[in-house]
Formats: structure tokens, sequence, C-alpha cells
């Protein structure tokens, strides 16, 4: 309820030359009565069947477009049906954004409570596993752009019509969601689903003009998924480049970037050309660094194949190079035209790089929604089992975090740096042991365990945050317990960072757990944090 269903329905219609019906103004119609009316006098139960018989009269007409009631799915038949005999599109909405919309509709029987919050909370957590039980697409309503969303439905109805696979027994992993990064004539999409690979058009929307396609992947990626990707652009009359790197964080570096900037100008690509990014964090940052530089900025495609690129670098523009100095420190801030996530690629991902995603997953809970850390501890032995379901929920959650973040602070100039929960202490690490050795989100993973040591010792957080982020970085698979580099080397490589000011180093900590503080921190306490959390370790 609350979604958008008659406003997004009735302007999908009109797109696609069908009639528009509202389950509920039927049911009005036929009893002549209001809703209210009807669950006041007859009750929820009788409203139901009502709209159980009327879902199954609709279901059978064609060229129709019908919204239906939010509850309509607690009905098994009904549920059956609407899977059966139609295209599903699920309007997700936030609690919050519901309770904004509906606050003042006093035709909402069910919200007429005390604590109407309480109420979508309890509905929410009911529906939504049978909403993605037979959900085709999952469009997210966050966006105002409401003629964006009619679009996208639109292209992902084609993508289904063009011959992917149409719901199975695994109907909820097969569901495409969308949501838009919205920066004005800079937004793009995220697609987010399982099987995306096998959609050669996907991609081949969001590449514009008739240049070249320059794939920039990796030596570990390119045997898994770079024909997949190739094959239906050539297909289509593309040239397609490919670029295949070396693996690893210590080749992101000038070396490798060089390695592209020469392909593309040995094969004369353009500014028509586009980069698509194949691979994890490395590729992305590094693809995205070589499309903001060559000709003055060309576009690019990210197409993240690891946990950690699908929650995070790949989405907020963030692109860039390693120096020996300082991570990331070296880069531009280059939004991409599309961010398609297959969740299927983590089926072949290694347990550390797995685990190295999670770190991500974690941080958004940490900084930014209490309730979703709750979430991750409570299915933390499903995301390292690799549930489908869980994963796609986890890349979804994040994503719209982060999306969130990078809408209201796109070049980090405030609000941007939360994201970076950990990161102080983790960069010192991937770059006091040497890129590579640790795993970026290893080191991220750690780095948040010793933030909430430090938010401790400060007085923001208690002892118990401490130990509950421990126990789920540890239960994740990650390292809680920091190398030995020096106290020195330490304090060396925390100055060497993008979010300190005047020399003084700047910490993203927690200020409770759900909410981020930045802020310096005394020397004293700094030391007792590493003293507290660094030891005789090896990853």
């Amino acid at each position: 309820m609350g979604a958008g269903k008659t406003t997004i329905g009735r302007l999908l219609a009109r797109r696609l030359n069908m009639a528009f019906i509202d389950s509920d103004h039927e049911i009005e119609a036929r009893t002549g009565a209001s809703i209210p009316w009807i669950f006041e006098i007859e009750g929820e139960a009788s409203f139901r069947r009502r709209e159980a018989d009327v879902i199954r009269e609709l279901t059978a007409q064609r060229g129709i477009v019908l919204a239906t009631g939010g509850g309509a799915v607690l009905n098994p038949a009904s549920r059956a049906l609407l899977a059966e005999r139609g295209t599903v599109v699920y309007l997700r909405a936030s609690v919050g954004s519901i309770l904004q919309r509906t606050s003042h509709d006093k035709n909402r029987p069910l919200l007429q409570t005390a604590d109407p919050r309480k109420k979508l909370e309890d509905l929410t957590a009911q529906r939504e596993p049978l909403y993605r039980e037979i959900a085709d697409l999952v469009i997210d309503t966050g966006r105002p752009n409401v003629q964006s969303m009619v679009q996208t439905i639109i292209d992902q109805i084609a993508a289904l019509e063009g011959g992917r696979a149409r719901k199975a027994s695994t109907m909820n992993e097969q569901a495409c969601i969308s949501l838009d990064v919205e920066l004005g004539d800079r937004s793009y999409p995220i697609v987010i689903g399982r099987g995306l690979l096998d959609d050669g058009a996907l991609l081949a929307r969001h590449i514009t003009g008739s240049g070249k396609v320059a794939i920039v992947t990796n030596t570990t990626v390119a045997p898994l998924y770079l024909d997949k990707v190739a094959a239906p652009l050539r297909a289509a009359g593309r040239e397609v480049l490919p670029i295949i790197l070396p693996d690893g964080e210590e080749y992101k570096t000038w070396e490798s970037l060089n390695l592209v900037f020469d392909a593309l100008l040995a094969n004369k690509c353009d500014r028509k050309t586009t980069l698509v990014a194949l691979g994890g964090g490395v590729i992305g940052d590094l693809t995205g660094f070589a499309a903001a530089s060559y000709m003055r900025g060309v576009p690019f495609v990210q197409i993240p194949t690891t946990l950690l690129a699908q929650v995070d670098s790949s989405v907020g523009g963030k692109t860039g190079i390693n120096h020996p100095l300082g991570k990331n420190m070296i880069g531009a801030f280059y939004q991409p035209r599309a961010v398609i996530a297959d969740t299927a690629t983590l089926d072949t991902l290694p347990d550390r790089e797995l685990s190295a995603g999670l770190a991500e997953v974690i941080k958004h809970g940490a900084i930014l929604d209490a309730g979703f850390f709750d979430w991750i501890e409570h299915n933390i032995g499903k995301l390292v089992a690799r549930d489908h379901a869980a994963l796609a929920h986890a890349v979804l959650r994040s994503c719209e975090i982060k999306a969130d973040v990078v809408k209201r602070d796109e070049r980090e100039g405030g609000l941007r740096a939360v994201l970076n929960f950990g990161h102080t202490f983790g960069h010192a690490i991937e770059n006091g042991l040497g890129y590579g050795a640790w795993l970026h989100g290893e080191a991220v993973g750690c780095g948040m365990v010793m933030a909430a040591d430090l938010s401790h010792r400060l007085g923001l957080v208690d002892k118990a945050t401490v130990e509950r982020i421990r126990a789920l970085a540890r239960a994740a698979g990650l390292p809680t317990v920091a190398p030995d580099l020096g106290t020195a080397r330490w304090i060396e490589l925390m100055e060497v960072d993008k979010k300190n000011e005047g020399g003084a180093i700047k910490f993203i900590l927690l200020k409770p757990l759900g909410s981020p503080s930045i802020t310096g921190a005394p020397r004293a306490q700094l030391e007792a944090t590493l003293a507290a959390t660094v030891g005789d370790t090896a990853r």
C-alpha cells in the first residue's frame, strides 16, 4: 500500500496502450461500498474473498495493467494466478516512505491504529517474502521521477519477453531489481538480479551510439564471463576490444592504467567508445579512471562480479588507482552509465572474496541502518552459505544505502565520508603489509573492529556494541586482529588519508550503532586502541 501502484499503473497502461484496472476500485464498483466500510461491516476475511474473486476474473483478461491491493498476495490461489497469468511487478517502498504517503489517508483501514509505523513494519515482514515469491521485476519507488520508473518497467518487461528465463521453482532468485542513483543528468540505474549476463540485450541498451566497446577485465574473470558479455555485442554488429589485465590489488597502478590506454590508442578508439568494467573493485576503479581520462571522458558501464564491487565500489563514481604512499589517492569522480550486478557471478567467488564483500555489507548497516545490521546478524549464516535470496537482499539494501548517500553528497564534501567507516585503519593495513597481502574487504573488516574499539574509548558506544561488531566480522570470516606494524608506522600510514584536514587524522566512528560520527581522536586513545587490537597475526 502507498507504493504508487495506481499512479504508475495508469502511466504504464497508457504507454503500453492497455486498459488500467485497480482491483480495489473494481470491488467498490461491484459492491457499491467503500473498502473501509467493507472492512468495518464484513471484516477483512470477507474483503479478501471478494478480492480473490475479482483477481480470478481479471487475470483471465488480456491487454490490461492490473493494480492489486497490497494484501492480495496473502491468498495462495491469487498468488498462483498472478504468477501464472501475468508479468508481476513489485513496487517496493520503505516503511518510512509509505508512512509519509499514507499518514493523512483515512481510506486505509489497516493503518487506523495507534501505531501505524509498527503496523506497517509487521505487514512488510509478513508480505515481503510473498511479493518476492511471485515477482518478475522488483522496482524501487524511492525515486521522485515517476516517468523514469515507468520506462524502467517497460525496459525490463521487454527483456523478459525477449527470451529471459521466466519464473521457475526459484522465482524469488530470478526477480530483477532496479533502482536509480539520482544525480540529475548524471543519473543511472543499478540493475540487480540472478542471470542478468544471460540477457545480451540488457548491456546493449546502456551503450549509446555506434562506437566500439572495450571490455576491461582480468585474467581470473575473463575465462568465466568475457565471452558471455562480448558475444551478444558482436552479434549485434559491435566491434569489441577485450583488454585483459593481471588480477590483484597490487596491479591497481599506473602501469595497468597505461595498458588500457595503450590498447585504446592502438585500436584507434574515439570518443564514441564505451568502456565496460567486467570484474571486481580493482577493475571497476581502474576502468572508471580510464574512462574519465581518455579523450577527457568516454562513457563506461560497470558489471561487478564480486560481492564487494556489487555492494560498494561499483556505485557512486569513485574511480582511481593506488600510489605506493597511499591507497586510492589518484583518481576522479566519474559516474557510469549503468551498473549491472548479476548475483549469479557470486557462485564462482572464492570464500575469501565473499567474506571481503560481506565487510562492506556490514559497514552499511553499522553506520546508517541499525535494522539492517540486525538483519545481517540474524542471516550471516545464510550469507556465508551463499543463500541466493539473502545475498540478493544484502546487495539491494547496500546499494539503496549507498545510492542515497551519493545522491546527497556526490563528491564527498561531507556526508559521503561516512562510507569510509573502518577504512582509515584498513587502508593502513593494506599499505603497511603491501597491496594484495590482505584483500581490501579483509582490511576494512578488521578496521571496523578497530574503529568500534576507538568509538568505545571516546565514550561514543558501549562495550557491547564493540563485541557485536567483532563477533559479526568473525562470523563473516574476516580477521579481527590487526597486524603489528609498529605504533609509529601505524600513525604515519593513517596520516596519508583523503579525509584528513590540516594534518589531523579524521576517523569515521559510531555514535551509536547505525549512526556515524566524523571526528579526530586524542593520541592516547588511538594508541590504546592499537595496543588492544594489534597482534601477531597473518591473513
